[in-house]
């Protein structure tokens, strides 16, 4: 099969760590053939098809040159078999047009993963307002007021934007309330931007948890991303260690539930952040983590995804 890759350039990936990198090996593995493109490479005209310019790659097993370009070839995205959007986020406005360029190419007959309207409307902070049942408290707001009244009644809590990734611009104000007002003028821009507050919820010392769901089902084992020294931020952009470890009793009842609703919306991959019992994320742009429990558990999550895209392209 023809795999179309639209993510970051292949220049800047990680390949010891990266999901994408990962994706590609086994689908390379099993005979498939690879092609990649960036969401500035989509182009639509009246009277033809969504289309890029592609780069063909075949792998090597050289590191610092992990690839071989054999062509650049122009082809509609419904002629390919599959397109998997892997842009990083940002979710912005460059985003948001790709994500209709892809979903023009789905009416000409491309099958894209993940669904590009899902990807629009499941807003990794906003999506987990759906299931109230799994997250702790929260407040979605651009109401100062309101976030104090929210800190007065919880005592300790997080702050953090919407557009926010990697741990970007997140804010615990405890019980004294230093700087509430400050930060809240920071983040809301004097109530012009929206923000989440939620509790603080102290068993993020033992890891914020990346549990991944590959249609439907939830992989056995998450990733526990573990603040180091002072920082209050498990994420592994912001220093977080990763450590694998087998899904709690909790992580899969919440893995279970949510997960078949997502696939039904066509969302092949999704990554939940889960600390202690409460979800605080929904991730669909580009869940990350194969590889740190790859290497950790010993569980195969790049077979697992490539198990799946298959079975949905039958």
């Amino acid at each position: 099969m023809k795999l179309l890759f639209v993510a970051d350039p292949l220049e800047a990936f990680k390949t010891y760590k990266d999901s994408t990198f990962a994706m590609m090996r086994e689908a390379a593995r099993r005979g498939h053939q690879l092609l990649a493109c960036e969401p500035r490479d989509l182009v639509w005209q009246r009277g033809g098809r969504v289309s890029a310019r592609m780069r063909d790659i075949a792998l090597t097993t050289d590191p610092h040159a992990w690839f071989t370009e054999g062509g650049n070839p122009e082809l509609a995205l419904a002629d390919v078999d599959a397109v998997l959007m892997r842009k990083d986020p940002p979710f912005d406005s460059e985003y948001f047009y790709a994500t209709h360029l892809l979903q023009q190419a789905e009416r000409e007959g491309a099958r894209v993963f993940n669904s590009p309207a899902a990807l629009r409307d499941h807003p990794e902070k906003l999506a987990i307002l759906e299931f109230p049942q799994f997250i702790g408290p929260t407040l979605v707001t651009r109401d100062a007021q309101a976030i104090k009244r929210f800190h007065a009644e919880q005592r300790d809590i997080i702050l953090k934007p919407l557009d926010g990734m990697g741990g970007m611009g997140i804010f615990r104000v405890g019980p004294d309330g230093l700087n509430l007002g400050s930060i809240t003028e920071t983040l809301n821009r004097h109530g012009t931007q929206t923000v989440m507050a939620q509790r603080y919820l102290p068993e993020i010392a033992q890891g914020d948890k990346r549990i991944l769901i590959i249609g439907g089902v939830p992989v056995p084992h998450s990733l526990a991303r573990i603040p180091q020294g002072s920082e209050i931020r498990g994420n592994l952009a912001a220093g977080g260690k990763g450590v694998a470890q087998p899904l709690s009793a909790r992580d899969r009842e919440i893995a279970e539930a949510i997960g078949p609703v997502l696939a039904a919306r066509g969302l092949l991959l999704v990554g939940l952040d889960v600390i202690g019992d409460w979800m605080t994320e929904i991730n669909v742009t580009s869940p990350t983590c194969f590889q740190e429990i790859a290497q950790q558990a010993g569980f195969d999550v790049a077979g697992m995804f490539i198990d799946a895209l298959e079975a949905a392209l039958r």
